[in-house]
């Protein structure tokens, strides 16, 4: 059986990509820094939870500690802060938290991977390529993210180790719940949106397990957009 970490893997996102791998037969190791979060996860049999502040060195070298083998590792751990990121402590919370955190498991999973020959895939999002005048940190993080994920596909292949990157757009998680409320935001998002409908978890979760088999052996340094054709618009 083929071991992952998921960071940020109790819920959104991470938690639609835990439960795909949980469910095509991985061992997930799905962690994150909320007590609470962790704590509402419907049990799975596949995934075992942990802690992890992705902005604390030690957490992440803890994580990895205790892992014998590992195959794969998800970097779903991030933050948002909209309308507070132009605040300078804000604008660096969130860098370290989506980029540097990305950064910090990387190199905690680096002679992991190695030995197994495994695969990273990190979380983008559709603001790699165009900028949220609300989030600019988020923004500039998730920029970074796309970046760093080609600079060490490049490094890191003489290593046997394929790192990728999903690009999420529009999502059914608890972080869109305000924007699908509000009739005239959401409708707004939805005319530019060719397939005319959100995202779901389950989708970002099958497009990363693709990217962590074999089927993916010879893509590296990809950043894939999972967003019902938004960027094509």
């Amino acid at each position: 059986m083929k071991t992952v970490i998921v960071t940020g893997g109790s819920r959104g996102i991470g938690e639609g990509v835990s439960r795909v791998l949980a469910d095509h037969g991985w061992a997930v190791i799905a962690a994150s820094a909320s007590e609470a979060e962790r704590a509402a996860f419907a049990p799975h049999d596949g995934i075992t939870l942990r802690h992890v502040d992705v902005t604390d060195a030690a957490s992440v070298a803890d994580l990895f500690a205790g892992v014998e083998r590992l195959d794969g590792l998800v970097n779903c751990a991030g933050i948002l802060k909209r309308d507070a990121e132009y605040d300078i402590e804000v604008f660096q919370q969130v860098i370290d938290v989506n980029l540097t955190g990305t950064m910090r498991c990387c190199l905690a999973a680096h002679d992991l991977l190695a030995e197994s020959g495994g695969a990273i895939v990190n979380t983008a999002s559709m603001l790699s390529t165009f900028g949220g005048p609300l989030v600019p940190a988020y923004s500039a993080s998730k920029g970074g993210v796309a970046q760093l994920t080609k600079a060490l596909a490049a490094k890191w292949a003489e290593d046997g180790i394929r790192v990728n990157a999903v690009a999420p757009g529009w999502i059914e998680t608890e972080m869109t719940g305000g924007l699908r409320s509000d009739a005239a935001r959401a409708e707004g998002i939805m005319a530019r949106t060719p397939m005319k409908r959100w995202g779901k978890t389950s989708e970002v979760g099958a497009l990363v397990r693709w990217l962590l088999g074999d089927d993916a052996s010879f893509v590296t340094g990809a950043v894939y957009p999972v967003d019902g054709g938004y960027l094509a618009v």
